[in-house]
């Protein structure tokens, strides 16, 4: 993670250096290890995939990768869904 614009927006780069703009839907604490889930800025949330990703820490610094195992994959995005549908719940 490189820059933050507020609590809804982060730009991160690969490992090329080219920068991507990401809009954060929700963020989850889970055994220990931090969880986004992040569509691109600006585009219509309602029918993008949602990406998660873990932050790390590498040389001090925080990292977002991708989630490898499948079951901790599966297990993050089942519960970072159930809390956006119950937030969406509570709005109306």
């Amino acid at each position: 993670m490189e820059d933050q614009f507020g609590s809804d927006f982060i730009t991160i780069s690969d490992e090329d250096g080219t920068e991507y703009e990401l809009e954060v839907l929700s963020t989850l604490e889970y055994n220990g290890s931090s969880y986004l889930a992040v569509v691109p800025a600006g585009e219509d949330t309602e029918e993008l995939e949602v990406s998660i990703l873990k932050s790390i820490e590498e040389d001090g610094e925080p990292i977002l990768c991708a989630i490898e195992d499948e079951e901790e994959l599966q297990t993050v995005y089942d519960l970072i869904m159930d809390a956006l549908y119950a937030e969406e719940d509570m709005e109306e």
